[in-house]
């Protein structure tokens, strides 16, 4: 794969703005934090369904009801996973998205049975995995800042989730890097740019920087650092292929155009929906 100086000209300077935006709000307080990640939430969710509905065309008729109730669900599952940091007027905020969950979730099948004369199990199954892809692992990133997380590991609240994210960054620039230079075995047909020499390149290097970042900079256990960031170059590069499946099965080349360089939200936080659960278990292992 040669590289591309005008590709990577326009994929660096919409990563640029993105990354500001990104530590904005990951670093500024728990507000700006779950604003991000529900904005990235409602996101993904919009273009999912609209791929789901090209792979499926039944499930781009599905109602609005449905539609908006199921996101909805999804974002009340976030607000639940939320610690008590997470408060105002004496309001904890994960009460609320329990509630919020479980009156989504009843609404999104009660639509099916009021405007589909009965449940089907099809639709409900593509609405479910958008709930396990995108709702979970978005749910499973606010309990990763929370604070008996953070205290357990003598981490910041932010720190968790940076180190998940830096290490995604590092492992796909680097992938793309190396691969251009040197890749010639090609990875998987799913996703033909992809190269092993790339692959391969990019989650070592990603492990050698972040657990050498995080030890000489903060500190901070070389051990855990280094199965966090294997966990996160390994699950996300399947996270990465998932979407690339899912887009070549609906037929489209990204899953959206919000940003240059880089398509939508599922295309840029594939490989974090996927890196998180995983990082979340081993953290509840380790602990």
């Amino acid at each position: 794969m040669a590289f591309n100086f005008q590709t990577f000209k326009t994929r660096a300077l919409t990563a640029i703005i993105f990354v500001v935006i990104m530590l904005a709000g990951l670093l500024w307080n728990q507000w700006s934090f779950l604003l991000l990640f529900s904005v990235i939430h409602f996101g993904c969710w919009t273009e999912y369904h609209k791929l789901v509905g090209l792979i499926d065309p039944a499930y781009a008729e599905i109602s609005a009801l449905h539609r908006y109730s199921s996101m909805v669900a999804g974002w009340g599952f976030m607000l639940w996973m939320t610690d008590d940091t997470f408060n105002t007027g004496g309001i904890v905020l994960h009460e609320v998205g329990r509630l919020i969950f479980f009156v989504a979730s009843i609404l999104f099948l009660a639509a099916e049975v009021a405007f589909k004369k009965g449940l089907q199990p099809k639709l409900i199954a593509h609405t479910f995995f958008g709930l396990i892809y995108i709702s979970l692992s978005w749910g499973l990133m606010l309990d990763l800042r929370g604070v008996a997380m953070s205290v357990h590991f003598d981490l910041v609240g932010w720190m968790l989730p940076v180190i998940i994210i830096a290490s995604i960054w590092i492992n796909d620039t680097m992938a793309y890097i190396v691969g251009s230079f040197i890749g010639k075995t090609p990875f998987s047909p799913i996703s033909p740019k992809k190269t092993w020499e790339g692959t391969a390149g990019g989650a070592i290097l990603a492990v050698i920087a972040v657990a050498c970042a995080g030890h000489f900079i903060y500190g901070y256990d070389t051990k855990l650092l280094l199965m966090i960031s294997a966990i996160c170059a390994v699950m996300g590069t399947l996270g990465d292929l998932l979407e690339s499946k899912l887009k070549r099965m609906a037929g489209v080349k990204d899953s959206g155009s919000i940003m240059p360089g880089h398509g939508g939200f599922l295309d840029r936080f594939d490989s974090l929906l996927l890196a998180t659960p995983f990082v979340w278990l081993l953290m509840k292992l380790v602990a």
